[in-house]
């Protein structure tokens, strides 16, 4: 196994109270799998990560426990000359936001030769062949003349590929990508979704996918963890989850999925908002916006435990979130 993260809580202290970001959080990823992480806005997806790769502002935020074995490596406890000489080399990652994830005042040939310098020793004019070879392979056009811009200089999605160069120009072992096709337009997403699978495939990286859309992630994993309030409420294969979703949240999700509904159909909508962080209660976090089983028999004493209901496929155990309505019954 490349990556193995065990039972992973980040915190972070604020005026207002202990933020519980990512709570008891555990998952693996080998060579070459795909591994999606989904869910809405503020449900700890990139915190996660972050935590993994030591980018996690201390303080306020904290590893409050866990480990993470990346290589016979916890990462959580490495120190930061461990960290990074891993970040970068042996774990790429791709942002959120090019534009402020790329530096503004330096050229793209730059940015794309300081990894190699830093992890590899390459420099000079091997360095910059690199540099212009992997903006090549992400369909940079005049790729010779264009590794002299600047990031101001590319489009949206050019400044993706760009950040996708960077990543994989050390041929990492891991890849994460945090939510990379958020900003850009359908035309452009796809191109980026084709772009790493063909390197993934090439490169036999492992990679991580973070993002809100399940739409996306449906043919790019071969696994997906459901976060919501920072803990997973399920996890299995994408066939599985696709095929037969049990937790409320996750079918929500999926009603969500324009795609999925008839034409002139009204959109399912999730009600509410997610629950507050600081200090949470100990019930069910997705009670009060449970509209497809039965709030009335969310659990309210204590949180859900994780159970794998088939190989593989774990959910939390919530009667509520796991009872469904039909027109007839309830169906537990």
């Amino acid at each position: 196994m490349l990556l193995d993260v065990r039972n992973l809580s980040t915190r972070f202290h604020t005026r207002n109270g202990v933020v519980h970001a990512v709570e008891d959080v555990s998952f693996s990823v080998d060579k070459g799998q795909t591994l999606g992480i989904v869910g809405e806005s503020g449900s700890g997806k990139s915190v996660t990560c972050y935590s993994l790769m030591g980018l996690i502002p201390k303080p306020p935020g904290r590893i409050h426990s866990g480990e993470a074995m990346f290589d016979g490596i916890d990462l959580l406890k490495a120190t930061e000359k461990e960290l990074s000489k891993i970040r970068g080399k042996r774990i790429g990652m791709i942002f959120q936001d090019p534009m402020t994830s790329l530096n503004p005042y330096l050229r793209v040939s730059t940015q794309l030769t300081e990894p190699l310098g830093i992890h590899l020793g390459i420099t000079g004019r091997e360095a910059m062949d690199r540099a212009i070879e992997a903006l090549a392979e992400v369909g940079i056009r005049n790729p010779e003349k264009r590794v002299h811009s600047y990031p101001h200089e590319f489009s949206g999605g050019m400044r993706q590929r760009v950040m996708i160069a960077m990543a994989l120009i050390t041929r990492p072992e891991l890849l994460i990508c945090d939510e990379p096709t958020t900003a850009l337009d359908v035309t452009v997403q796809k191109q980026v979704l084709d772009l790493i699978r063909e390197r993934q495939e090439k490169l036999g990286t492992a990679v991580i996918f973070i993002t809100h859309d399940l739409a996306v992630v449906s043919d790019m994993c071969d696994h997906i963890n459901v976060m919501y309030a920072g803990r997973v409420v399920e996890s299995a294969p994408c066939d599985a989850l696709f095929r037969q979703p049990r937790h409320a949240y996750t079918r929500a999700l999926l009603a969500s999925i324009p795609s999925n509904k008839p034409k002139n159909q009204i959109l399912h909508t999730i009600p509410g908002l997610p629950p507050s962080l600081v200090s949470p209660a100990k019930c069910c976090a997705f009670r009060a916006r449970n509209t497809l089983g039965i709030s009335e028999l969310c659990l309210t004493d204590q949180s859900p435990p994780l159970v794998e209901i088939s190989p593989k496929h774990w959910v939390q155990e919530c009667p509520g979130c796991l009872a469904v309505l039909t027109d007839e019954a309830v169906v537990a």
